[in-house]
Protein backbone atom coordinates (compact mmCIF):
# COMPACT_ATOMS: atom_id res chain seq x y z
CA UNK A 1 0.00 0.00 0.00
CA UNK A 2 1.15 3.46 -0.98
CA UNK A 3 2.29 5.25 1.93
CA UNK A 4 -0.58 8.58 2.26
CA UNK A 5 1.15 11.97 2.38
CA UNK A 6 0.20 13.79 5.04
CA UNK A 7 1.27 17.39 5.21
CA UNK A 8 2.15 19.15 8.31
CA UNK A 9 2.46 22.62 9.20
CA UNK A 10 4.74 23.90 11.31
CA UNK A 11 6.09 27.40 13.04
CA UNK A 12 9.54 28.86 10.94
CA UNK A 13 12.65 29.01 12.64
CA UNK A 14 13.06 25.52 13.10
CA UNK A 15 15.84 25.95 16.05
CA UNK A 16 16.15 24.54 19.60
CA UNK A 17 12.39 23.58 21.19
CA UNK A 18 10.88 24.31 17.51
CA UNK A 19 12.81 22.01 15.69
CA UNK A 20 12.44 19.35 18.97
CA UNK A 21 8.32 19.74 18.61
CA UNK A 22 8.29 19.57 14.98
CA UNK A 23 10.25 16.35 15.32
CA UNK A 24 7.94 14.75 17.60
CA UNK A 25 4.88 15.48 15.06
CA UNK A 26 6.89 13.85 12.06
CA UNK A 27 7.94 10.66 14.23
CA UNK A 28 4.15 10.38 15.56
CA UNK A 29 2.78 10.81 12.10
CA UNK A 30 5.75 8.31 10.21
CA UNK A 31 5.08 5.79 12.95
CA UNK A 32 1.37 5.65 12.11
CA UNK A 33 2.83 4.82 8.40
CA UNK A 34 2.72 8.66 6.69
CA UNK A 35 4.76 10.44 4.21
CA UNK A 36 5.44 13.60 5.86
CA UNK A 37 5.51 17.25 3.61
CA UNK A 38 6.50 19.70 5.82
CA UNK A 39 4.85 22.90 5.33
CA UNK A 40 6.53 26.20 6.77
CA UNK A 41 4.57 29.35 6.67
CA UNK A 42 4.67 31.03 3.43
CA UNK A 43 4.62 28.50 1.66
CA UNK A 44 1.71 25.96 -0.30
CA UNK A 45 0.42 23.00 0.32
CA UNK A 46 0.55 20.72 -2.27
CA UNK A 47 -1.91 19.81 -4.64
CA UNK A 48 -1.17 15.65 -3.86
CA UNK A 49 -1.39 15.40 -0.30
CA UNK A 50 -4.01 12.84 1.43
CA UNK A 51 -4.50 14.80 4.79
CA UNK A 52 -3.42 17.51 6.71
CA UNK A 53 -2.32 17.88 9.78
CA UNK A 54 -2.13 21.42 11.64
CA UNK A 55 0.21 21.44 14.13
CA UNK A 56 0.91 23.42 17.72
CA UNK A 57 2.81 26.72 17.89
CA UNK A 58 2.07 30.58 19.01
CA UNK A 59 -1.57 32.36 18.94
CA UNK A 60 -3.31 33.18 16.42
CA UNK A 61 -3.92 36.96 15.67
CA UNK A 62 -6.94 37.82 17.17
CA UNK A 63 -8.07 39.80 13.65
CA UNK A 64 -8.52 36.77 12.30
CA UNK A 65 -11.57 36.05 14.28
CA UNK A 66 -12.34 39.50 14.85
CA UNK A 67 -11.40 40.37 18.25
CA UNK A 68 -9.07 43.05 19.62
CA UNK A 69 -6.45 42.03 21.75
CA UNK A 70 -6.90 44.93 24.26
CA UNK A 71 -4.88 43.58 27.24
CA UNK A 72 -1.57 42.74 24.76
CA UNK A 73 -2.01 38.78 26.42
CA UNK A 74 -1.55 37.36 22.75
CA UNK A 75 1.79 35.85 22.17
CA UNK A 76 4.09 34.64 19.27
CA UNK A 77 2.10 35.79 16.62
CA UNK A 78 3.02 34.99 12.97
CA UNK A 79 0.92 36.77 10.49
CA UNK A 80 2.33 34.86 7.80
CA UNK A 81 1.82 31.44 9.43
CA UNK A 82 -1.78 32.50 10.03
CA UNK A 83 -2.50 33.23 6.50
CA UNK A 84 -1.01 30.43 5.48
CA UNK A 85 -2.63 27.84 7.42
CA UNK A 86 -5.87 29.82 6.80
CA UNK A 87 -5.75 29.27 3.51
CA UNK A 88 -4.77 25.47 3.98
CA UNK A 89 -7.66 24.34 5.74
CA UNK A 90 -10.59 26.14 3.86
CA UNK A 91 -8.93 24.52 1.09
CA UNK A 92 -8.90 20.78 2.76
CA UNK A 93 -12.40 21.07 4.48
CA UNK A 94 -13.79 22.18 0.73
CA UNK A 95 -11.85 19.22 -0.38
CA UNK A 96 -12.56 16.92 2.44
CA UNK A 97 -9.29 15.41 2.86
CA UNK A 98 -9.20 14.15 6.53
CA UNK A 99 -7.97 16.98 8.86
CA UNK A 100 -6.33 16.36 12.44
CA UNK A 101 -5.80 19.92 14.67
CA UNK A 102 -3.54 20.23 17.58
CA UNK A 103 -3.61 22.64 20.13
CA UNK A 104 -3.55 25.93 18.00
CA UNK A 105 -4.55 23.77 14.85
CA UNK A 106 -7.34 22.59 17.09
CA UNK A 107 -8.17 26.69 17.30
CA UNK A 108 -7.27 27.28 13.82
CA UNK A 109 -10.07 24.86 12.10
CA UNK A 110 -12.26 26.42 14.66
CA UNK A 111 -11.63 29.47 12.99
CA UNK A 112 -11.61 28.70 9.55
CA UNK A 113 -15.09 27.58 10.40
CA UNK A 114 -16.26 30.49 11.79
CA UNK A 115 -15.45 30.39 15.14
CA UNK A 116 -13.90 32.02 17.77
CA UNK A 117 -10.94 32.11 20.69
CA UNK A 118 -11.21 33.09 24.41
CA UNK A 119 -7.79 35.45 24.24
CA UNK A 120 -6.47 34.42 27.90
CA UNK A 121 -7.44 31.81 30.13
CA UNK A 122 -5.78 30.47 33.28
CA UNK A 123 -4.48 26.90 34.66
CA UNK A 124 -3.92 25.15 31.29
CA UNK A 125 -0.07 25.37 30.55
CA UNK A 126 2.91 24.96 32.69
CA UNK A 127 4.00 28.07 35.06
CA UNK A 128 6.58 28.02 37.40
CA UNK A 129 8.18 24.97 38.14
CA UNK A 130 5.94 22.83 36.52
CA UNK A 131 6.71 20.82 33.27
CA UNK A 132 3.06 20.14 31.93
CA UNK A 133 -0.22 20.59 33.29
CA UNK A 134 -2.14 17.34 32.94
CA UNK A 135 -5.89 16.46 33.76
CA UNK A 136 -8.15 13.52 32.89
CA UNK A 137 -11.18 13.88 30.67
CA UNK A 138 -14.07 12.28 29.52
CA UNK A 139 -14.13 11.53 25.52
CA UNK A 140 -17.55 11.23 24.20
CA UNK A 141 -18.82 7.62 23.09
CA UNK A 142 -19.84 6.62 19.44
CA UNK A 143 -17.76 9.76 18.31
CA UNK A 144 -14.39 9.66 15.75
CA UNK A 145 -12.46 10.59 18.60
CA UNK A 146 -13.64 7.76 20.93
CA UNK A 147 -13.58 5.40 17.52
CA UNK A 148 -10.03 6.82 17.40
CA UNK A 149 -8.19 6.75 20.81
CA UNK A 150 -11.02 5.02 23.44
CA UNK A 151 -14.24 6.23 25.31
CA UNK A 152 -14.35 7.30 28.36
CA UNK A 153 -11.27 8.51 30.27
CA UNK A 154 -7.80 9.71 29.30
CA UNK A 155 -4.97 11.59 30.65
CA UNK A 156 -3.73 14.04 28.44
CA UNK A 157 -1.44 17.13 28.54
CA UNK A 158 -2.40 20.52 28.44
CA UNK A 159 -0.43 23.79 26.93
CA UNK A 160 -2.53 26.40 26.17
CA UNK A 161 -4.05 29.85 27.22
CA UNK A 162 -6.18 30.32 24.40
CA UNK A 163 -9.59 28.32 24.27
CA UNK A 164 -12.36 27.63 22.47
CA UNK A 165 -15.71 28.10 24.84
CA UNK A 166 -18.77 26.20 23.53
CA UNK A 167 -20.39 29.87 22.78
CA UNK A 168 -17.40 30.62 20.37
CA UNK A 169 -17.38 27.19 19.04
CA UNK A 170 -18.29 27.21 15.06
CA UNK A 171 -21.56 25.97 14.50
CA UNK A 172 -20.40 23.40 12.22
CA UNK A 173 -18.31 21.56 14.59
CA UNK A 174 -19.76 19.46 17.08
CA UNK A 175 -17.70 18.79 21.11
CA UNK A 176 -16.50 15.91 21.39
CA UNK A 177 -14.91 17.06 24.60
CA UNK A 178 -15.73 19.08 27.46
CA UNK A 179 -13.30 20.04 30.05
CA UNK A 180 -13.34 22.87 32.90
CA UNK A 181 -15.46 24.84 30.97
CA UNK A 182 -14.21 24.41 27.39
CA UNK A 183 -14.41 22.63 24.62
CA UNK A 184 -11.54 20.47 24.31
CA UNK A 185 -11.75 18.14 20.96
CA UNK A 186 -14.44 18.40 17.95
CA UNK A 187 -15.32 17.27 14.71
CA UNK A 188 -17.20 17.86 11.98
CA UNK A 189 -19.92 16.10 10.93
CA UNK A 190 -20.32 17.20 7.73
CA UNK A 191 -16.76 15.79 6.65
CA UNK A 192 -15.41 12.56 6.33
CA UNK A 193 -12.90 12.94 8.68
CA UNK A 194 -11.74 16.67 10.47
CA UNK A 195 -11.17 15.80 14.36
CA UNK A 196 -9.23 18.27 16.51
CA UNK A 197 -7.99 18.57 19.88
CA UNK A 198 -6.63 21.27 22.99
CA UNK A 199 -4.12 18.38 23.84
CA UNK A 200 -0.58 17.64 22.08
CA UNK A 201 -1.02 13.60 22.14
CA UNK A 202 2.77 13.72 19.96
CA UNK A 203 4.03 14.14 22.89
CA UNK A 204 3.34 10.48 24.27
CA UNK A 205 5.32 10.53 27.33
CA UNK A 206 3.09 13.05 28.55
CA UNK A 207 -0.36 11.52 27.78
CA UNK A 208 -2.03 8.17 27.79
CA UNK A 209 -1.30 5.38 24.92
CA UNK A 210 -5.13 5.89 24.04
CA UNK A 211 -4.36 9.30 23.30
CA UNK A 212 -1.41 8.87 20.66
CA UNK A 213 -3.77 6.43 18.71
CA UNK A 214 -5.04 9.68 16.95
CA UNK A 215 -2.75 9.27 14.58
CA UNK A 216 -2.99 5.79 14.03
CA UNK A 217 -6.63 6.73 12.75
CA UNK A 218 -5.89 9.79 10.76
CA UNK A 219 -3.05 8.37 8.60
CA UNK A 220 -5.32 4.71 8.08
CA UNK A 221 -8.15 7.10 7.17
CA UNK A 222 -5.97 9.35 4.58
CA UNK A 223 -5.11 5.94 3.14
CA UNK A 224 -8.01 4.59 2.67
CA UNK A 225 -8.76 6.96 -0.58
CA UNK A 226 -5.85 8.47 -1.84
CA UNK A 227 -5.89 12.29 -3.22
CA UNK A 228 -7.40 12.43 -7.02
CA UNK A 229 -4.03 13.99 -7.58
CA UNK A 230 -2.16 11.53 -6.89
CA UNK A 231 0.36 10.14 -9.87
CA UNK A 232 -0.75 6.24 -10.39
Amino acid sequence: MTRPRIALTVANAPAGMTLTSRENYVRALTRAGAEVVVVQPGETVPADVDGICFSGGGDLAPKTYHEVDELNVCEHVDPRRDATELAAARVALDADLPTLGICRGFQLINVALGGSLALDIKGHRPAGGEQVVTHTLSVEPGTKLARATAPGEQRVNSRHHQAVTPDRLAPSLVPTVLHDGLVEAFESPTHRWVVGVQWHPERTNEVDDAAARIFDAFVAEASRTPSVTRSS
